[in-house]
């Protein structure tokens, strides 16, 4: 279990009664903000810290990995400058009886709070621009020793939860279902698309048709388990179906790999990636049990060999904006 904190100011009652986090994915300006980074490492049965208008109001339990999701319309004009296609994290939050105004502990606080992406500023308010941050064990110890009980009895159920294998684990994404559903039927209700076409970019999501046809013709098999039967393997999106610029990427033999069911879901979801030289990532957020149990052998180097330079553009884009791995200095 690891310890986050979120400011929600513009959108507390939002996150907190739809039970979510949800960030853009860069600033504005297309640059990389750490505190959007940060969603993409949070692991279900991580705990966050809520915090709005100068107290930590509630302590939410993460229940998903990070996902990408549309803006929640709900936000309203909230955020007028946030991207459309951001991060989204499933959280249970709930609310504490003793909700603490940090700027009245900061003699105890301030040694235990980190020199960058700091949540809080050295007189208790809070750092602007932050969204969310990680907390160390040393500063989440003296929050919940602050908070008290509830907090105590929150974080050791939390923890025992942990210990039971997958009793804390609810990643639906559902989110992610939810938009992935509305673009195919935007797709199958679009009349200026050739049914022929319709059909091969709607087989397409599901890694079937002609979309397999062309990257059977470059990958003979899973990169991963070596599985070759082609009635065993899905033609898995390099860059997701969802957020392909058009109908040719989604039919484009070099944007895709030959994986086993289960490896698809790792990949698509951002569990794992690959340098361009063929070494595998694992994420961080990754459950490395499961992925081990799946095949995916996560204490060695793995290398699944090398890529043609489309399959590498395609690549880029899955390591910086879908795989799991926060892309700032810590």
């Amino acid at each position: 279990m690891r310890f986050w904190w979120v400011n929600q100011n513009q959108t507390f009652q939002q996150e907190t009664e739809g039970g979510y986090l949800w960030s853009p994915k860069r600033n504005s300006n297309g640059r990389i903000n750490a505190f959007y980074e940060f969603m993409r490492e949070v692991a279900p049965g991580d705990a966050v810290f809520s915090f709005q208008g100068t107290y930590i109001r509630a302590i939410g339990i993460a229940r998903s990995s990070a996902y990408e999701s549309p803006k929640p319309p709900e936000f309203g004009r909230a955020g007028p400058n946030w991207s459309n296609i951001g991060w989204r994290v499933d959280v249970h939050f709930i609310f504490l009886n003793n909700q603490i105004r940090p700027a009245d502990f900061m003699h105890q606080l301030g040694p235990a709070l980190p020199e960058r992406y700091s949540p809080l500023q050295a007189i208790g308010r809070g750092n602007q621009g932050v969204y969310l941050t990680r907390v160390s064990p040393q500063l989440a110890a003296v929050l919940v020793s602050l908070i008290g009980r509830e907090a105590r009895d929150l974080v050791a159920q939390i923890g025992m939860m942990a210990e039971k294998e997958g009793e804390h684990q609810r990643d639906t994404a559902v989110g992610l279902v939810q938009w992935e559903e509305h673009l195919l039927q935007k797709v199958h209700d679009d009349e200026t698309i050739p049914v022929t076409e319709k059909e091969a970019v709607i087989l397409a999501r599901r890694g079937q048709g002609k979309f397999k046809e062309a990257v059977l013709k470059i990958e003979p098999r899973c990169r991963i388990t070596k599985v070759d039967r082609i009635e065993h393997l899905r033609a898995s999106h390099i860059r997701p179906w969802r957020d392909c610029e058009d109908h040719r990427q989604r039919l484009d033999g070099e944007n895709g790999f030959l994986l086993t069911p289960s490896i698809d879901h790792l990949f698509d979801r951002g569990f794992i990636s690959f340098e361009n030289n063929g070494e595998l990532l694992v994420s961080p957020a990754a459950h490395r049990q499961s992925l081990n149990r799946m095949g995916v052998e996560t204490e060695r180097r793995l290398n699944v060999g090398a890529f043609n330079e489309g399959q590498k553009h395609y690549l880029d884009y899955h390591r910086g904006t879908v795989f799991l791995q926060a892309q700032v200095y810590v």
